[in-house]
């Protein structure tokens, strides 16, 4: 095998390498969320990343492992919920890459589910130093998490399409 045939086939692994490493780190926010295990979700974000939802907006590991902790999110998981992160498309783009997912907060409300959220989710990943990603065994973190709810605003379809094209987020 020639030298350039083996480097295009290191570079096509390493891609769906890392495809496959952050599908498994935004496949781990749900469980970890809906498990309260705060320091488990804080990892996986860098330690400036930023979660910006609808009406919060979290800066830094501790605020989102303090929303992990704080009261109403206790709640939640005493009354049953489920935070489902969909399928992600993933566009890598060396060292960074853009990810977008529906997803859904389903919450038991008198003896049934109900989803309480359907957002459209915006990632923008940087690959991190080794030993980050801790509990996700990868090493990719979050940068910056944008979550918009889809009640018909046009900001939420467009943070979904603009994804797909590997765009990052207007902010």
């Amino acid at each position: 095998m020639s030298e350039e045939r083996l480097a295009a086939l290191e570079t096509r692994l390493r891609r769906l390498e890392d495809e496959r490493d952050i599908a498994r780190m935004m496949a781990s926010y749900g469980p970890l969320v809906d498990g309260g295990d705060a320091d488990g979700v804080a990892a996986l974000w860098a330690s400036d990343g930023v979660y910006d939802i609808d009406e919060l907006f979290l800066a830094g590991r501790e605020q989102i492992g303090g929303m992990v902790r704080s009261a109403a999110h206790r709640g939640w998981i005493r009354q049953g919920c489920a935070h489902v992160v969909g399928p992600p498309h993933i566009t890598v783009d060396g060292d960074e890459a853009v990810a977008v997912c529906h997803s859904l907060m389903v919450v038991h409300e008198e003896g049934r589910y109900v989803v309480r959220r359907a957002t459209a989710n915006h990632w923008l990943l940087r690959r991190a130093d080794s030993g980050a990603g801790i509990g996700t065994g990868c090493g990719w973190q979050v940068v910056t998490r944008t979550n918009r709810i889809l009640d018909g605003r046009p900001e939420s379809p467009a943070l979904l399409a603009g994804g797909v094209r590997g765009e990052p987020a207007e902010g």
